[in-house]
């Protein structure tokens, strides 16, 4: 069953957080194995399956980028793993400056790069609620598809901030 559909949830980026909670202790209360312990082994295994199925879709749908790559893949979207031949052409020179100070074990320039990716990951994690918000309102497949582009450079990003964090 589909996550939202399984919350009675829009599909929608934008989700109540706390209306979120609620539900998912509701369900959580509903579909508990120990409610189910003098039924049928069929039975027992349907609130096995539904608790571990409210789990999953309680930590995709709480979760901003999670929620948005779910719902890219409910709507036909390749989120597939970042390749190196998709590096967003103005981070080529930031990528060359870290590996030289990784090279170098050179700290204080690890830091800056490190803070710099920091920022351009708040940068778009801004960017990205302003398409959530796109989205939403309109429905537009391309929005999802800008969101789409965001989110992959969001993660490359991501990749660099582990990569410059100091040991």
């Amino acid at each position: 069953m589909n996550y939202f559909d399984f919350f009675d949830l829009p599909h929608k980026l934008d989700v109540d957080l706390a209306d979120l909670e609620r539900r998912f202790h509701a369900l959580s209360r509903k579909h508990h194995p120990d409610r189910f312990t003098l039924k049928s082994r069929a039975e027992q295994q349907q609130a096995l399956d539904d608790t571990a199925l409210l789990n999953d879709a309680y930590r995709t749908l709480r979760d901003p980028i999670k929620r948005a790559e779910y719902l890219l893949k409910e709507n036909g979207f390749d989120i597939g793993e970042q390749k190196s031949n998709n590096v967003p052409p103005e981070l080529l020179e930031e990528v060359f400056a870290l590996n030289m100070a990784m090279e170098e074990m050179d700290r204080p320039e690890l830091e800056k790069s490190r803070q710099r990716f920091v920022g351009m990951q708040e940068e778009l994690d801004r960017e990205l609620a302003a398409k959530f918000s796109g989205y939403d309102a309109s429905g537009d497949r391309n929005v999802l598809a800008e969101i789409r582009g965001l989110l992959n450079r969001r993660k490359y990003i991501s990749n660099l901030i582990v990569t410059s964090t100091l040991p």
